[in-house]
């Protein structure tokens, strides 16, 4: 039972090749979400946050006219989660690719394979992952952890990026492809208490 060494050049999502972005997990914006349970969504996306913190993947955090004094900030529990020292690129864009602070953000990190969870799926994910598609990012929406203002509007924005070339994925997915190798054990117990937080086992051991 032999695994190879890791790959220097990997297709698929890594620890070392990814960088994660929460764009607009405001109170205003999750108000508005009508395509998921709400707490659902508030829930899994911290467990994203959780696990790319596990695998030691940067995260990108942005927000939308805080500064203005127009919108409250992310909210607490993914704020926390995040870090609360972490840095956050507030906008006045809708699209946070137009953000030069954000954009150098992303750029700075030197990872070409973008995880995206932003609301609304329809607007602040869809204008963002279309540019960095444009500009030879691999952009990874995750389906779970994103919503719109209706479910009609998040599953046809999720159309428009998935035919301009994003790569739709889940929790489970990304867990299981952020861990790959049960002989990397350093983060065997952090996958699996997460993946049992999420429901999607009972204790893997």
């Amino acid at each position: 039972m032999t695994s190879y060494e890791k790959r220097q050049e990997d297709q698929l999502l890594s620890p070392e090749n990814t960088v994660l972005t929460v764009i607009d997990y405001q109170p205003t914006q999750i108000n508005s979400i009508n395509s998921m349970n709400r707490s659902e969504l508030i829930r899994n996306t911290e467990i994203v946050i959780e696990l790319a913190k596990l695998y030691n993947i940067p995260i990108v955090l942005s927000t939308v006219n805080v500064e203005k004094g127009w919108n409250e900030d992310t909210i607490p529990v993914l704020r926390k989660a995040v870090g609360e020292d972490a840095p956050s690129y507030d906008r006045s864009s809708i699209n946070a690719w137009e953000d030069k602070e954000y954009n150098e953000a992303i750029k700075a990190t030197g990872r070409k394979k973008m995880l995206i969870m932003a609301l609304w799926t329809e607007a602040c994910l869809t204008f963002p992952t279309l540019d960095a598609l444009k500009e030879g990012f691999e952009v990874y929406p995750i389906v779970d952890a994103v919503g719109g203002t209706s479910s009609m509007a998040h599953e046809t924005a999720l159309r428009r990026v998935e035919q301009a070339g994003a790569q739709l994925t889940s929790i489970a997915q990304l867990a299981c492809e952020l861990q790959r190798d049960w002989n990397r054990e350093g983060t065997v117990d952090g996958f699996d208490e997460l993946m049992t937080k999420f429901g999607a086992f009972s204790n893997l051991r």
